[in-house]
């Protein structure tokens, strides 16, 4: 399907293309003990953002497969195809696929766990609150909450039948092979509709299960403030925030201070002023995103601003990197980052958290 959607690029590339797509599992490293019922102890589930693919998601599986967790990892559908996939997807068939997913690694793990990015972390915790076997949620730059202006992004439809373009909220080049640039008013639609439906789901229930999460305090695609209040309410001992900020004078109260971790977003020699949405689950070595990788995130600046998109794809140049805040914009030409300078560490925060969870 992924390679149909993707004819025309020489075969090298479309097999890279389609590896990055496509959901894949993996079994763990050697040496960690087999399940009592299953064939593993724990398994885990990977669910990749909005207008993303699985690719996001490799390097955290890695990391789950070296501390012994069986992993899967779904494809969304629209995704990993063509922007316009994701035309007339609704949300309930990404929950499906979710549901799908634990299904299947149920069949494997003794202990299921659940970890998503963004549109992911979203899904993972409304699949989590009707699924006692859940034992644990890693959320990362977690979607609980989006502009309620994402409400009306499917007003379009009575309409577009004169104007196709009306139907999308953004129309880019599509350079990058991972993700989409192009961003349809449906897909806004559909994640305000999840993130109401999780709202509702929420109400009135306690979520009993550890939870990791991972925010960036300047992240501009998703509110901060929702996984700070969703963090303040849980009470499991083995609880963990990793928040990265870049102004220390903004750091949330409310969290104990063995429950929350915070780290200095900010890499002055590297030109990194802050972590972004985009930045969180890709290390600084990523072949594509990294900091010597294929990809340049510029389309904030397609296509009004032509010269600055030139400017900031240069790879002569050490341009600014971060999260595209309309402070960070005006005070220059501005890369969007795409990868976690704290990866390690992030890794290392994570390991510790495994540490306490249940045998």
């Amino acid at each position: 399907m992924i390679a149909q959607a993707r004819c025309g690029f020489a075969t090298d590339l479309l097999n890279k293309i389609v590896g990055g797509n496509a959901p894949f599992e993996l079994r763990p490293a050697e040496g960690y003990p087999a399940g009592k019922e299953k064939t593993y102890r724990r398994g885990i589930l990977l669910t990749h953002g909005l207008t993303d693919s699985p690719y996001f998601m490799r390097h955290l599986a890695a990391f789950f497969q070296e501390n012994g967790f069986r992993v899967m990892a779904v494809l969304l559908p629209g995704h990993g195809t063509r922007p316009g996939d994701l035309l007339e997807v609704r949300w309930q068939e990404w929950l499906k696929t979710v549901e799908y997913g634990v299904e299947q690694l149920a069949l494997e793990a003794d202990n299921i766990y659940l970890a998503g990015y963004s549109a992911g972390a979203a899904l993972s915790l409304y699949h989590s609150l009707c699924d006692q076997r859940v034992r644990g949620l890693f959320l990362f730059s977690p979607a609980f909450r989006v502009s309620s202006k994402a409400a009306w992004a499917n007003f379009h439809k009575s309409y577009s039948w004169l104007m196709p373009s009306a139907k999308w909220l953004t129309l880019n080049s599509d350079a990058d092979i991972y993700k989409y640039e192009s961003f349809p008013k449906n897909a806004a639609a559909q994640m305000y509709a999840l993130t109401r439906a999780l709202k509702a789901r929420m109400a009135g229930r306690n979520v009993r299960i550890p939870v990791f999460a991972v925010a960036s305090q300047d992240d501009v695609t998703v509110d901060t403030a929702a996984t700070l209040e969703f963090m303040m309410q849980l009470r499991h001992p083995a609880d963990k925030l990793v928040y990265y900020f870049s102004d220390p004078a903004k750091i949330p109260a409310g969290l104990s201070r063995d429950k929350i971790e915070c780290v200095n977003s900010g890499f002055p020699e590297q030109k990194i002023i802050s972590s972004a949405h985009t930045a969180i689950v890709l290390p600084q070595e990523d072949a594509h995103y990294g900091e010597r990788g294929e990809y340049r995130n510029c389309i904030h600046y397609y296509p009004e601003e032509m010269g600055k998109y030139a400017a900031c794809n240069d790879r002569t140049v050490q341009v600014r990197q971060g999260e595209i805040t309309d402070e960070n914009l005006k005070a220059g030409t501005m890369r969007r980052l795409m990868y976690n300078p704290n990866f390690a560490a992030m890794k290392t925060a994570m390991r510790q958290f495994i540490a306490g969870l249940p045998a």
